[in-house]
């Protein structure tokens, strides 16, 4: 016990042998007609380094290999995946609860701009109503079926990664990060959070890690040298991938965006 113990344990996160009661428990419950299997969050420390791409990827990735997969983009600011995938309708409102969008091959996916007017509308919002939207996400929509929900987190520890942390019930969370030596200090922050909020760690998945010259097939460190080992080896943690700066695939998402989803041939794998 502590020399500052309170014995007020329901306010403790220390694991004692003198605990009293268990930690308080934030969960929220899902619609009812909802039913969702396994829950990965995306997250990172900051911003730009790629969860969206990887959210995607692995929605569809998982779609191909027959699950039913399903993305909660609880980025509200900021949201990306409605644009990756060429969603242009709004999410049905019901009597019975709201309804995800579905892509062409059944990827069922719910974010702030498919209730917007336009999706160029900003949000413009306080911390509390932005990790309620997210809290609604999960508790008014209809998500039926789903085998593998990827949760699109915002960048940081702040008020919407802290509450689907304690809200939602996640199996497990990857992050992403990219090989300048500033992101990884800040990635560590995430991977910190996450420590402390007791939320497995699935790995880490370094985006931009490389160029790969199509020239001479040489692959160039464009972000500079990378530190994804030296942070996976400190936390004890699996690198999932290191994926590579793809022009091509990019111009082609961008050109095509409008008309097709974003059910490509790519794998984290």
């Amino acid at each position: 016990m502590s020399e500052t113990c309170n014995l007020n344990c329901g306010s403790c996160s220390e694991d004692c042998a003198e605990r009293k009661a268990d930690p308080q428990d934030f969960r929220e419950e899902l619609h009812a007609m909802s039913s969702v299997n396994k829950v990965i969050g995306i997250v990172s420390g900051k911003g730009g380094v790629g969860k969206s791409l990887v959210t995607s990827l692995l929605a569809v990735t998982m779609n191909r290999m027959g699950y039913q997969s399903a993305i909660l983009d609880a980025d509200i600011t900021g949201p990306s995946i409605p644009k990756a995938f060429g969603l242009k309708q709004k999410a049905p409102v019901t009597e019975m609860g709201v309804l995800p969008v579905t892509t062409k091959t059944g990827i069922d996916v719910m974010s702030i701009n498919l209730l917007l007017e336009k999706e160029t509308d900003p949000v413009v919002w306080r911390g509390p109503i932005l990790a309620n939207t997210v809290k609604q996400f999960w508790q008014d929509v209809i998500w039926r079926d789903i085998d593998y929900m990827f949760v699109d987190m915002p960048p940081g520890t702040g008020d919407v990664p802290l509450t689907v942390f304690q809200s939602i019930a996640l199996d497990g969370i990857i992050v992403v990060t990219s090989p300048q030596e500033l992101v990884s200090m800040i990635v560590e922050k995430a991977v910190k959070m996450a420590e402390m909020m007791k939320v497995p760690i699935l790995g880490l998945v370094e985006n931009m890690s490389y160029f790969r010259c199509p020239d001479n097939g040489k692959e160039y460190q464009i972000f500079g040298e990378s530190h994804i080992e030296e942070v996976a080896a400190k936390h004890h943690l699996d690198v999932l991938a290191k994926m590579p700066i793809d022009p091509p695939f990019f111009c082609s998402q961008m050109k095509h965006g409008s008309k097709r989803s974003m059910d490509f041939p790519v794998s984290l794998v």
